[in-house]
């Protein structure tokens, strides 16, 4: 069998080879057996030194078109394969519209959020605005603003994670209501807002205690301020958080930035004054602390306290949550455990 004779025979087998391959490895091999280094073809090739010179012009010409329409039958198979693949993959995929959805389940904000939005909510309609602020926090905004010099003793109860000496985790959010306070324009109206947020402090985790929380602390500064002022904006909180029925009292205690100062207590939800295990036989739960602000506080800010006075409150939305739905572990709120999130249905 001459080389021309060779060409037509390794042609006319490859395109019947290539024709009935079903697969992309195969079609593969077959490149590789018919145009590899190796391959059949470049054999053919080879032969030609062992031709006459004039002959091998023409069959190298010949080996040029059978290499190339080999080739292009090569393409055009993988291409043909590649589309039957999609198209069964497709088919083996494709949905029946015609069969019913899969319900999705929706989810809803935690239930700290929903005791934030509660209170934002209140808030807003009452007129105040919502403030929020650094995380780390500089030491001037965080105590000394709030009426505690360095040498305070009511630091060591807030001594938490330091970044450098001038710099902190903020341990509550009142350095907010300091830089707010500090650049209120009072001749446009009193001063009415309200800063939620994560805080940090120096505490050892455990059912009550956590290193991280969360606070929204509230401020008002204007003309006329008085305690009536505080004490009926206490009472629309615990009624809105805890229900209709719940009344509040004032404790005398001590805050640095207020004074007078606070704890305020709401009457027990779950026994409704008379006593329980819950409320420890007293029929009140402290909820939350309140005061009016300090004159220093008011004269760091740049101020006038003769002309101007003002209250001030914090509460824990963690310890709202846990009275309200009766959570005995605040670690509960942070394990991500849907099981117990679930319970808490956002309200409409």
């Amino acid at each position: 069998m001459n080389l021309q004779e060779r060409l037509e025979e390794l042609k006319a087998q490859g395109l019947k080879a290539i024709k009935d391959s079903k697969k992309l490895k195969e079609i593969n091999d077959i490149r590789v057996k018919l145009l590899g280094k190796k391959g059949q073809i470049t054999e053919v090739l080879r032969g030609m030194r062992d031709l006459p010179k004039e002959e091998r012009p023409k069959i190298g010409v010949m080996a040029n078109r059978v290499r190339d329409e080999l080739t292009n039958a090569i393409s055009n198979r993988q291409d043909e394969i590649e589309i039957q693949k999609v198209a069964q993959k497709l088919e083996a995929e494709k949905i029946d519209v015609t069969l019913p959805g899969v319900p999705v389940k929706a989810g809803q904000p935690h239930v700290l959020s929903q005791i934030i939005d509660e209170i934002e909510k209140l808030f807003l309609g009452l007129g105040f605005q919502i403030v929020e602020g650094p995380e780390v926090e500089e030491d001037h905004y965080n105590f000394e603003m709030l009426n505690l010099p360095p040498d305070h003793p009511a630091r060591d109860m807030q001594d938490t994670f330091y970044i450098t000496d001038k710099t902190l985790m903020r341990t509550q959010t009142s350095p907010v209501q300091a830089r707010t306070l500090e650049k209120h324009d009072f001749s446009k109206g009193p001063l009415k807002m309200i800063s939620p947020g994560k805080v940090y402090r120096r505490d050892t985790d455990d059912a009550t205690h956590s290193h991280q929380f969360h606070q929204v602390e509230g401020l008002v500064v204007g003309e006329n301020i008085t305690m009536a002022n505080l004490k009926g904006t206490l009472q629309l909180v615990a009624k809105t958080i805890f229900g209709e029925d719940r009344e509040i009292r004032l404790r005398p205690s001590y805050f640095p930035f207020t004074e007078p100062s606070a704890e305020v207590d709401v009457s027990c939800f779950k026994c409704g004054g008379k006593g329980c295990s819950v409320c420890k036989q007293s029929g009140w739960i402290e909820v939350l602390g309140a005061g009016m602000v300090h004159p220093n506080v008011l004269k760091m800010a740049g101020v006038d306290p003769e002309t101007y006075g003002g209250f001030a409150f914090g509460l824990g939305p963690d310890r709202f949550a846990m009275l309200k739905y009766g959570v005995d572990d605040i670690r509960e709120f942070y394990l991500n455990d849907l099981r117990f999130l679930s319970q808490f249905s956002q309200k409409g």
